[in-house]
């Protein structure tokens, strides 16, 4: 009988806190069409003549405040994650490929052949086409380039998923009773409002169409990344037992002039500081591993702007990166779509 395996897939990291490095990840992440979704010829000279000349040596600096002697926090959380699941899985054939840099899908891929099933888990818990989209159609193509005959479950979507929720509500109760926090901010990446309406299944008549667009999950916005962080921002709330005026939603790290989904944390965060609040607390709950966008965008720069504005302290909640709750959530759902009764 073959032996199962497992393939995580995140979405990458520069291989160094280094302009060239980070000039090779920005232009091969930025080139994918499912992520600035224009024309080929436009993107190109936007990605090529703008973006990467002029943001990388930025972005450069920003890895080097978060860099470790292990490297990057998202490659070595993700790894620690990786290694965490083999070993309560038994024997499962664990590996990890990033969807832009190292280590690669297809080494990734190379080191499973023979396995069979193979449970892919994207790790990114709302769906939207410029991560976990993105991500499965760069892993299909790559298992037909090698012409892999294994059974493939996908593990994605998992916004609402109990043990998912539990393990972030877990950490954000944690970090609001010691450090005393006021108030909570569910930050999520955020994603041009494009995007949003190209999902939407009624054409354009439900996303972003009116204020309450994402009060709920209907059948025109299941594809909707805005409305699963909204789903995900409800299912924590209710955990902790939060009103959402005391634990907002908002949405980071907007990119170029096109308007980008709505509210902006950075803009909430100032509000939240002059309404009053002294301490707030950060959560990223579209990030399972703490990275860029949650140490030092979240963590050092809104720290900044927050006490700038008459807060007295925001600290980020950390990620659930190879905490032991999510392993075990993680292997569960492995052992649940690969169909085998596998040793732990």
């Amino acid at each position: 009988m073959s032996r199962p395996g497992a393939l995580l897939i995140q979405l990458g990291t520069p291989d160094a806190p280094e302009t060239p490095e980070v000039r090779r990840y920005l232009r091969e992440f930025l080139s994918d069409p499912r992520v600035i979704d224009i024309h080929p010829a436009l993107r190109f000279l936007l990605v090529n003549g703008l973006i990467v000349p002029f943001r990388s040596p930025k972005t450069a600096a920003a890895y080097r405040v978060i860099w470790t002697e292990r490297g990057s926090p998202l490659a070595f959380h993700s790894e620690d994650l990786r290694a965490a699941v083999e070993r309560e899985l038994g024997d499962v054939r664990v590996r990890l490929g990033m969807r832009y840099g190292n280590p690669s899908l297809d080494a990734a891929l190379a080191d499973l052949e023979g396995c069979d099933p193979i449970v892919v888990v994207p790790l990114f818990p709302q769906f939207a086409e410029s991560s976990t989209g993105s991500a499965l159609a760069r892993f299909r193509e790559l298992a037909g380039a090698r012409h892999m005959g294994a059974e493939f479950h996908v593990v994605d979507r998992f916004y609402e998923e109990a043990g998912f929720l539990d393990a972030f509500a877990t950490r954000i109760r944690a970090a609001m009773e010691e450090r005393s926090a006021d108030a909570v901010l569910f930050s999520f990446h955020g994603l041009p409002e494009r995007h949003m309406r190209a999902a939407d299944r009624t054409g354009g008549a439900h996303c972003l169409a009116s204020p309450q667009c994402c009060d709920a999950l209907v059948e025109a916005n299941r594809d909707c990344y805005r409305a699963h962080c909204f789903a995900t921002a409800r299912g924590l709330r209710a955990r902790l037992g939060l009103e959402e005026e005391r634990s907002p939603t908002a949405f980071q790290s907007r990119l170029g002039r096109d308007p980008w989904i709505r509210p902006y944390t950075d803009e909430l965060l100032v509000e939240l500081a002059q309404s009053g609040v002294r301490r707030l607390a950060v959560a990223c709950p579209a990030f399972v591993a703490d990275c860029l966008e949650t140490i030092e965008e979240v963590g050092v720069r809104y720290a900044e702007d927050f006490r700038a504005a008459g807060g007295e302290e925001l600290f980020l909640v950390p990620s659930l990166n190879a905490g032991e709750d999510w392993v075990t959530t993680v292997a569960g759902w492995i052992r649940e779509r690969s169909g085998l009764e596998v040793s732990v």
